[in-house]
């Protein structure tokens, strides 16, 4: 109910926005008179305000087109290299000389928490010099029509080993925030299984490997109630005329708020303070705060199965620091991993995944060897500033890529890996 009266409020608001955005308009045309006054200014202010809490924001666009390689400007193009449903798996291909190295690649899987994979736009950005990328582009589950079937945790961590062998050997899995634990747990499969596709090394940022360590307002809540509350409280169909009609999803409008209530003083700040830099002519600052925002405020939806799931696993149950996380009836053993180098990266500030419930993973991970192992607590930085901006770009992403590169396998033990596997399948 509360879904169809969320689309609702939308549809009847559709009218007044569109007013609202003409009327912003005339106020900033040059031609106007009004427009250069200070009246003129706070009234487009005032409504472009109005105009932007009131939209619906849709899937933001990368908008990666060109990269630097060893100083010269090359193109950027998005490919789509592997789907399911749920999932499309993009390549930012770089249009590079033959003659140049091969660097490592990189399979980057975004959060499935409720924003899209663009809000690693800037984590993208900063790789793409240095490394192919490959990100999971997760698709938004109300356009997933029913006859698509669900998708849940263990789809996830089935995606994830997918992907691996789609992309080949000597790969490199960087897993930011939620996709931590889905990670861990197919990398430990794979390992187990002897597969020869398992990445090189596995980088882990700011996620909830255990999440009874330093728990946040995010852990408690979901300690405090049972799951059948999730279940009754935030599980809704997705309403008509929406490809996935009558699907049960936990709606992205939902997440948003939770996220916003946490630090709603801090938003309230942001649009007073976007309201006077736009009266002030300040555009840059005023740019900054759109671009935030585009960002920020388009979320997608979850499937229910996937997010009650998860918040059992993950939050309630912690089965996997526990070694007790099942996978189609089978344990996720942990210990397995021997050959895949661990980096986990943690931010000082982080008030989502505390300091200290990345790190776990070193310690449930005890047969990987000390020289292939690395933590990484980036002082002055919450959850966002682990994967994103300027100490992002400076101090976490080089200690990344040396760790990739210091973790590599090399072009013989990767011919070596791709005979193997040719053995396997004969």
């Amino acid at each position: 109910m509360y879904y169809q009266l969320y689309e609702f409020n939308h549809a009847m608001l559709a009218p007044w926005r569109a007013v609202a955005d003409q009327m912003r308009l005339a106020y900033r045309n040059p031609l106007n008179p009004i427009s250069h006054t200070y009246l003129g200014r706070t009234m487009a202010a005032g409504l472009e305000v109005l105009e932007r809490v009131t939209r619906r924001y849709g899937k933001p666009s990368f908008g990666l087109h060109e990269t630097v390689v060893d100083g010269e400007d090359v193109s950027v193009h998005e490919k789509i290299v592997w789907q399911l449903p749920f999932c499309n798996l993009v390549h930012f291909e770089r249009c590079l000389p033959a003659a140049h190295r091969r660097d490592p690649k990189i399979l980057m899987v975004a959060p499935m928490s409720g924003h899209y994979a663009t809000l690693l736009r800037g984590t993208v950005e900063a790789m793409l010099p240095h490394a192919e990328i490959y990100i999971t582009d997760w698709v938004d589950a109300r356009m997933v029509p029913l006859s698509e079937g669900s998708f849940d945790l263990d789809d996830f961590i089935d995606y994830v080993i997918q992907m691996l062998h789609a992309i080949g050997p000597d790969t490199h899995v960087i897993a930011v925030c939620q996709p931590a634990v889905p990670v861990l747990a197919a990398v430990s499969l794979m390992e187990e299984d002897r597969d020869p596709l398992a990445p090189s090394s596995m980088t882990l940022m700011g996620g909830p490997i255990d999440t009874r360590v330093n728990p946040t307002a995010v852990n408690r809540l979901a300690e405090e109630r049972p799951i059948d509350w999730f279940r009754d409280n935030v599980i809704m169909p997705v309403p008509w005329p929406q490809p996935g009609f009558m699907r049960m999803v936990y709606p992205g409008f939902l997440q948003l708020s939770g996220f916003m209530s946490m630090n709603l003083d801090r938003h309230l700040v942001a649009h007073r303070e976007f309201f006077e830099h736009l009266v002030k002519n300040d555009g840059d600052a005023a740019e900054k705060h759109r671009d935030f925002y585009d960002e920020y405020l388009a979320v997608m939806d979850m499937t229910a199965e996937f997010y009650l799931q998860t918040v059992e696993t993950v939050f309630m149950q912690h089965a996997l620091p526990k070694g007790e996380m099942m996978h189609r009836g089978r344990r996720v053993d942990t210990t397995a991993i021997r050959n895949v180098a661990l980096l986990t990266v943690e931010g000082e500030n982080d008030d989502i995944s505390g300091v200290g419930q990345t790190r776990a993973a070193q310690k449930i991970c005890t047969n990987i060897p000390a020289s292939m192992r690395m933590h990484y607590m980036q002082p002055d930085v919450g959850h966002y500033g682990v994967f994103n901006g300027s100490r992002f770009r400076r101090e976490i992403a080089p200690r990344i890529l040396s760790f990739i590169a210091e973790h590599g396998r090399g072009e013989k033990a990767v011919q070596g890996v791709i005979k193997r596997g040719k053995a396997r399948t004969t």
